[in-house]
């Protein structure tokens, strides 16, 4: 299959948990960066919103319901994703129902509180996300 001719579109959600100090991460199952921590997130289908899209990634990975508070910023770097060029529209969210667990293409989906979260291994681009949200301070 020939490469796209545009970037790929995703997003990805800081979710702060109902206990208002605590961040949702999943742990990737698959490549690239497999076993590594990660924002909830993913790809957005045609004919899709993208608020829509984040939702739907949400459940299907954490098992969640969230509430979205705001845009923290779009993330167009072409090496941001070592599959390709993939933008990222991350958004700031809020817990507000369903049940912590991992699913589809999570081996893990956990809380961890914000000092937690600075001392994890994060895919992608996500500790640059986390500070943006303002949620993690510089890493240790």
């Amino acid at each position: 299959m020939p490469p796209p001719r545009t970037p790929l579109l995703a997003v990805d959600a800081v979710i702060i948990g109902k206990d208002g100090g605590s961040i949702i991460f999943v742990k990737r199952l698959n490549p690239p960066f497999k076993d590594y921590y990660a924002l909830p997130g993913g790809f957005v289908e045609v004919g899709e919103r993208l608020e829509e899209a984040l939702r739907r990634e949400v459940k299907e990975e954490t098992g969640l319901e969230i509430e979205i508070e705001r845009v923290i910023g779009i993330y167009d770097d072409p090496k941001r994703d070592p599959r390709g060029h993939v933008v990222t529209v991350a958004y700031l969210c809020r817990e507000v129902g369903g049940e912590l667990r991992a699913s589809t293409d999570a081996k893990e989906a956990r809380r961890l509180t914000f000092e937690g979260a600075a001392d994890i291994n994060l895919a992608f681009d996500h500790e640059k996300i986390l500070r943006d949200a303002g949620v993690l301070g510089a890493r240790r």
